[in-house]
Order: C-alpha cells, then sequence, then structure tokens
C-alpha cells in the first residue's frame, strides 16, 4: 500500500504545539493547497461584506498554520495553543471578550474539534455585535466526502449517526467527528433554531475547489499531480459546478446575530 502521508509530521504530536509551525511549513511548500486556503479567506471576507452588518473587530478562532490575517490584516488571530502569528490564545466557550464587542468570526475546520458546541454557540451570541455573525467551513457531507472522510484520517471520524453534539474530546486536533456540522446545521436544524433563536443560519453552500484540494494532498499528505496543472484544475472545477453537492469535500456555513 502507498504510503500518501507527508513525511514531515511523522514525529509530530498533532496535538502538541509543534503541529502549527509544520503545517505552516508544508503550507508555504505547496503552491496548490496554498492557493485553496487563500481562496477560503476570500471567501470568509465575501460573506462577512455581503451578509453582516454588525460593528466591532474581525476573530478568526483555531488559525492554526494559515490565519486570515495574512490575507485580510484586520483579522485578529486566535488558538487554543501559542504558535507563530496568533495575537490569542484562548478556549472558543470563553473568548476573553466584552459583550457584543465582535463583527465576525471565522472558523476554518474548527467547529468539529470542539468538545462543547452548546456553549461555544452561547459564547457566540455573547461576543457578536446585532447584525454580526459567524463564517464556518467545514467537512460535507455530500457522497464523496463521507466517502472520503471515513477513511482517511486516523485521527478523526465521521458519523453522522453521533446521538448528540458534544464529545469527550479533550485535544486539540484528535478525536473529532468530521460530521459534526452536518448534525448541528443539517440533521438538527430545528434543534439550533430552537436553542439559540438569536442567531439565524443564512447561508449553507458547498465549495467548489475540491480537485485541488484532494490532489494538492492538504497539510498532511503529498501532492499527487504538479502545479503547472493548476489551471486545468480550475476549469474542471468551474464544469462541475452542477455537481458540488455530489463531489464537494468542503462547504461554508454563515450564522448571523438577529438586530
Amino acid at each position: 500500500m502507498i504510503n500518501l502521508n507527508d513525511k514531515r509530521l511523522n514525529n509530530v504530536d498533532i496535538n502538541s504545539v509543534n503541529r502549527i509551525s509544520v503545517h505552516k511549513e508544508i503550507l508555504n511548500s505547496k503552491r496548490m493547497i496554498k492557493e485553496v486556503f487563500f481562496e477560503f479567506h476570500h471567501l470568509f471576507n465575501f460573506i462577512d461584506l455581503k451578509y453582516f452588518s454588525g460593528s466591532g473587530m474581525r476573530l478568526e478562532i483555531g488559525a492554526g498554520s494559515a490565519p486570515i490575517k495574512e490575507t485580510y490584516s484586520d483579522v485578529f488571530s486566535s488558538d487554543i495553543v501559542p504558535g507563530e502569528g496568533i495575537d490569542f490564545t484562548f478556549d472558543a466557550v470563553d473568548m476573553k471578550f466584552k459583550d457584543s464587542s465582535l463583527r465576525a468570526v471565522f472558523a476554518q475546520n474548527v467547529l468539529h474539534h470542539l468538545p462543547n458546541p452548546n456553549g461555544f454557540f452561547l459564547e457566540l451570541d455573547r461576543v457578536l455585535s446585532p447584525g454580526g455573525g459567524a463564517v464556518f467551513i467545514e467537512p460535507f457531507y455530500g457522497p464523496l466526502a463521507s466517502f472520503i472522510y471515513k477513511r482517511i484520517s486516523k485521527y478523526e471520524h465521521f458519523d453522522k449517526l453521533q446521538k448528540d453534539w458534544t464529545s469527550d474530546n479533550s485535544n486539540p486536533m484528535s478525536g473529532a467527528n468530521q460530521a459534526l456540522s452536518y448534525i448541528i446545521f443539517i440533521r438538527d436544524h430545528d434543534k439550533f433554531k430552537k436553542n439559540y433563536p438569536n442567531l439565524e443560519v443564512v447561508i449553507t453552500k458547498p465549495i467548489n475547489n475540491y480537485i485541488r484540494y484532494i490532489l494538492s494532498g492538504g497539510i498532511n499528505f503529498v501532492q499527487i499531480v504538479p502545479d503547472f496543472l493548476i489551471p486545468i484544475l480550475k476549469i474542471m472545477e468551474i464544469a462541475l459546478i452542477p455537481l458540488n453537492r455530489i463531489f464537494a469535500i468542503h462547504y461554508v456555513i454563515a450564522v448571523k446575530k438577529r438586530c
């Protein structure tokens, strides 16, 4: 069996502080996935400007190795562990900001790592200003995504049938259920509306840069095609937009605090 794991992660504890620096090294060496991450940054900003009207700071939680502030310098970065480029270190259920002080909260592949989503959404309701909101990029739940996520990671799982939202996972990266956003926003949508009446889901939409994301290997696996194919892969992604709900591996969710 071919081992596609990036060798630079072989001796790295995925839950340690070293994870961020090694992931940053990998990201900076791979043009294809770096472009995909920049596209995520632009998507966060676009949704903020289109849907949100609140006042205050913009904050990224779980910023990790590719903080949004590298693209939009006004966005502050935070993570549960310290690292290069991280402005604040805290748990997402205790954000250390005043009530109604944030315009936007951004999170890329973070929500499914939170062991206490209820505490997070209550904290989100507290720190967001009226008209402000949160944008999440999370693993999608379509056919290809469901197939891949059940098999690709030894650190995480993908279980759409998990009964509740909480987990006993105490590690920053390992043990997470990558189907958590599906459970919260799709399967249990009525429960979300009832529990958080101030928070309205304004968009859930699959993202179409999945061909480059998969072939780049992300930040954990080796890239399997050369960079000179990037323009062709982008054309393929555009052509396959009608099939996004089948082939997408990520989607974007935006939640807005009612005025």
